[in-house]
């Protein structure tokens, strides 16, 4: 009998997909078409073999994240390091080819795991290490706004939106908060919900209770590895302070002898966060990126061009590990055909 939870179709491209990733290739014309081919060419020459350090730093990124997993991954076998790694980045490399995001990357980095340890365990391990992530990610976009807003004069429709994202931030972060501290079980209360009237497709119902198990295992995260916490956040933040050093020492490149300073990076580190997060659905942030880069660091002072240049080194830093990540996967071999850890 297969397996109830098994995906039983892969995913597909939707429309909505496509035309944001037309979207994206507008604004990224329009952009290119606004500052012109020369300045970002000149930027990557002055960047030259310092894109070697960009890979490096990109690389401990996911090191941190992966290290990150194997702690939230409390269930026997262990999640070791040399699975979780390329695990992670190859989810990440088929969340950022697709308008799908963490549709995909997100199963794709349990199925990759899946032939070493229980695909409940995984994607338990999967989601509370995505909810540490989420936290750090709401304190640098927040802390990186208040920056912005206080640090540098702003004009004031972007002054709007900051404070609008700040409240947006705010009510998300509360939300998870309450469903966290009072444990409510919001995918299978959904599901359980939908099947009482039935309105949710069949298929559902077999997989209501491994719905409900992997939320009391996520909510029981805390209290079954009290010890954990706190390196688990720590490599989180690692990460995000890694991606400040990679931002600084892409500027410091770029702006020749004008060094840029610890501020200003990070600023810019925390929009490219808020931008992924809002922008998973467009492939590679294409677009939206260089427009949403472009007009930050011209409001930072920085010359034009500059913003354009730091969004196609950071795409090119992306299909390069996206590169690594297929190649793991084609080594590897078809992972959902592999014998499978039972659960």
């Amino acid at each position: 009998m297969a397996d109830a939870s098994a995906p039983s179709r892969r995913p597909r491209i939707t429309v909505a997909g496509v035309l944001a990733a037309l979207a994206g290739l507008v604004l990224f014309g329009y952009m290119l078409r606004e500052t012109g081919a020369d300045p970002i060419l000149d930027g990557f020459r002055r960047l030259g073999l310092a894109f070697l350090a960009i890979l490096v730093l990109g690389g401990l990124r996911f090191l941190a994240r992966a290290l990150a997993w194997t702690l939230c991954h409390d269930d026997t076998p262990p999640l070791r390091l040399a699975h979780a790694f390329p695990a992670l980045v190859t989810g990440d490399s088929l969340g950022n080819l697709t308008p799908l995001g963490l549709f995909l990357s997100e199963p794709a980095k349990a199925a990759y795991v899946r032939p070493r340890v229980t695909l409940i365990s995984a994607f338990s391990s999967i989601t509370v290490e995505n909810l540490f992530y989420t936290l750090t990610v709401a304190i640098v976009i927040v802390s990186g706004t208040i920056a912005l807003l206080f640090a540098f004069d702003v004009p004031r429709p972007l002054q709007q939106a900051s404070w609008l994202g700040l409240v947006a931030v705010a009510g998300v972060v509360g939300a998870a908060w309450v469903v966290l501290a009072r444990q409510i079980t919001v995918v299978s209360g959904l599901v359980a919900w939908l099947d009482r009237r039935r309105l949710g497709p069949a298929g559902l119902r077999p997989r209501l209770e491994k719905l409900q198990s992997l939320e009391q295992r996520v909510f029981g995260f805390a209290r079954r590895s009290p010890g954990r916490m706190l390196p688990i956040l720590a490599l989180e933040l690692a990460f995000h302070v890694l991606g400040v050093i990679e931002v600084y020492t892409t500027l410091y490149f770029l702006t020749g002898e004008r060094a840029p300073t610890l501020l200003t990076a990070f600023i810019l580190e925390s929009v490219n966060r808020t931008i992924t997060v809002v922008f998973k659905f467009v492939p590679l942030r294409l677009g939206v990126d260089e427009v949403g880069t472009e007009l930050l660091t011209r409001t930072l002072g920085l010359p034009a061009g500059i913003g354009v240049t730091m969004a196609l080194v950071r795409k090119a830093r992306i299909l390069s590990w996206t590169a690594i990540g297929v190649s793991m996967l084609v080594a590897r071999g078809v992972f959902w055909r592999e014998p499978r850890a039972d659960g």
